[in-house]
């Protein structure tokens, strides 16, 4: 299977293309990958493992068409949000991946793994989101879910009206290997209640789980969410931090305890997934953090 990446040198990609050069192509029964990069010398480590690196703009049409030519998949792992204005968060969340996912359909691409996440769902649904629930996404989230939510239904239109096998992986909040997202959720963590909770997945869980979806067959149209088993509490983000929670963290109100929680049972059920960290705790322990 041939396989091009975007975003291969975000926090997400940059962990990913490895794992997906050492498996997924044994795993397919031999193949290649490429990725699109704006700065190849930042690809340089991919090369070394065997990736063809390609240097252009995901929002460069020809760029992108070059690029899907003569591939078997598609993974589209690029995004911009945080500390991004949101013109370009629109750009290249939403934007740049309908283009993305047209110019790969008419390229011949057998199928399209388009990575979201799970900040579509927001809040009221009285329980872990679960992939056929209405999305709503909240706005204090700023532009980046709907943005993502946006590409995802252009992009499972084709899968309707034209029969393009896309494929969405809805990740949870991103962390390990060095990511200083983990940290960086003290920002937002701080203001919670001290038993709000933050759904996680660790990045090797991001890989098993994406490459579940890209790997295997009659699963076009469907979506899988991804996550551990665990989700940490704002009190556990700042233990984990070394940072004292905020004194009057106890007494804040939650209005919603399920907010930002969602079901991996169908990633489960249906593609055997289980997460090799179920929780952060886990992940300390191995030193994975």
């Amino acid at each position: 299977m041939r396989i091009l990446v975007t975003g291969a040198t975000g926090q997400v990609g940059r962990r990913f293309v490895p794992r997906l050069l050492r498996r997924a192509v044994a795993a397919s029964g031999g193949g290649s990958v490429r990725v699109l990069v704006r700065d190849a010398a930042r690809a340089e480590p991919f090369a070394e493992l065997g990736a063809e690196v390609m240097e252009g703009d995901l929002r460069d049409g020809k760029a992108v068409r070059a690029a899907v030519e003569g591939m078997d998949a598609v993974v589209n792992v690029a995004a911009a949000f945080r500390g991004v204005a949101g013109d370009e968060t629109w750009a290249v969340c939403r934007d740049a991946a309908v283009e993305l996912g047209e110019a790969a359909l008419e390229a011949g691409v057998g199928r399209f793994v388009q990575v979201s996440t799970t900040l579509v769902y927001g809040a009221g649904y009285g329980r872990p989101a679960v992939e056929d629930d209405e999305p709503k996404p909240l706005d204090t989230r700023g532009d980046y879910p709907a943005a993502k939510l946006a590409a995802e239904r252009h992009l499972l239109g084709l899968h309707r009206e034209r029969g393009f096998d896309v494929r969405v992986a809805r990740l949870a909040f991103v962390y390990g290997e060095g990511d200083p997202h983990l940290a960086q959720s003290l920002r937002w963590a701080g203001t919670w209640a001290a038993h709000h909770r933050l759904h996680l997945v660790h990045h090797a869980d991001v890989a098993q789980g994406v490459l579940r979806v890209l790997l295997a067959d009659g699963i076009a149209g469907r979506i899988y969410n991804i996550a551990d088993d665990a989700p940490a509490t704002a009190v556990e983000l700042h233990q984990l931090a070394g940072v004292e929670p905020p004194a009057d963290a106890p007494g804040r109100p939650l209005p919603d305890p399920w907010e930002g929680i969602a079901s991996t049972l169908r990633l489960r059920d249906e593609l055997g997934f289980r997460p090799l960290y179920p929780s952060v705790w886990t992940a300390r322990d191995a030193g994975v953090l």
